[in-house]
């Protein structure tokens, strides 16, 4: 697959940049740490193991009603449902016709993050790579996937994001592709808002201290001052344009067939989605413990998803714009 040069392709993204900020900016005007559409608990409990230990790195103290970080030899493991406090989906012009299911990011499907980043000799760009899996882990317990999709398409740009930056992939999995900036509101005053899985850490559009941001590289980051940040200071910055995220990992990782490992297992329980051009997605919302409602227009109609959600199995009620409805239940493979 032949890409731009990257030079070509931030001039081309520049122009999305205020579209970015804006949707991020309405993103800012809702609660990201209350209860909200889709908010969810720890998906289970790291077995045999005690809470007690090193505490956990800046920004996830803030989520601790619904992440769980722990150490674990070399990494810290983070567990979560995968399903954020703030609302999801809304706004999305190009859909798959996924929804937001809770995930089992728990135990040994935990997600890991290292415990004491390294730079490496050869960096992962994400801008020719990396388009399977995540490069980054919000303190919300949200993975951040490529600002990049799978086709090497930016899937801000591609109409495929909601106002949270998210969206749903194949597994009904919710993650972010660009810096979820509204965070920055929800976290104590100088921590980070995600972390890359190569360890380090990921800072909104402003240093710690609140100065200006400056000097970035080509993945998003530079050093800080020493043993500030991490073992040498470097960071990563969230931005309105391209990258938007951190643009590969500058630090130590492993690759293997273009997604970062070790990485948590999510698994598809329906036949892919394909995609409802014209529709746009207007609402959703928890209706219950377990169960949501998605809402959408296409063609001037009405048309909405609900959905409950157990261990075993998702059922769902697809109501089209015309009226016609019908009924899917699947089950759950452990």
């Amino acid at each position: 697959m032949g890409h731009d040069h990257p030079l070509d392709r931030r001039f081309v993204i520049k122009a999305g940049a205020a579209g970015l900020g804006a949707m991020l900016l309405a993103a800012c005007t809702s609660d990201a740490r209350g209860p909200g559409p889709g908010a969810g608990q720890p998906a289970g409990n790291l077995a045999g193991r005690a809470d007690s230990g090193p505490a956990a790195p800046a920004g996830f103290a803030d989520f601790a009603s619904t992440v769980r970080v722990v150490a674990d030899g070399d990494f810290w493991l983070v567990e979560s449902s995968g399903m954020p406090a703030h609302g999801m989906m809304v706004s999305i012009t190009s859909w798959q016709q996924q929804v937001p299911v809770p995930q089992p990011y728990a135990g040994s499907n935990a997600w890991r993050v290292p415990r004491t980043p390294r730079l490496a000799d050869h960096p992962v760009s994400a801008r020719t790579q990396l388009y399977r899996g995540a490069i980054a882990m919000a303190v919300n317990g949200i993975p951040i996937f490529n600002a990049l999709n799978n086709r090497g398409e930016d899937a801000f740009l591609a109409g495929e994001l909601d106002q949270w930056g998210g969206h749903c992939g194949r597994a009904d999995d919710y993650h972010y592709h660009v810096a979820p900036l509204h965070l920055a509101g929800a976290v104590a005053a100088g921590a980070p808002i995600a972390y890359a899985l190569d360890g380090f850490p990921i800072y909104g559009t402003a240093e710690p201290d609140g100065s200006a941001v400056t000097g970035l590289d080509d993945f998003n980051g530079h050093e800080g001052p020493a043993g500030h940040l991490g073992s040498n200071g470097y960071h990563y910055h969230g931005t309105l344009t391209y990258p938007y995220i951190n643009g590969g990992l500058r630090g130590v990782v492993e690759v293997r067939e273009d997604q970062i490992e070790p990485q948590p297992v999510t698994r598809a329980f329906r036949p892919a989605g394909t995609p409802l051009r014209g529709a746009t997605i207007t609402s959703f919302e928890a209706t219950g413990a377990s169960s949501y409602r998605l809402g959408y227009t296409l063609g001037g109609g009405q048309g909405g998803v609900e959905y409950a959600v157990s261990a075993e199995s998702v059922r769902f009620v697809f109501t089209d714009p015309s009226g016609a409805v019908r009924t899917e239940t699947y089950a759950r493979r452990g």
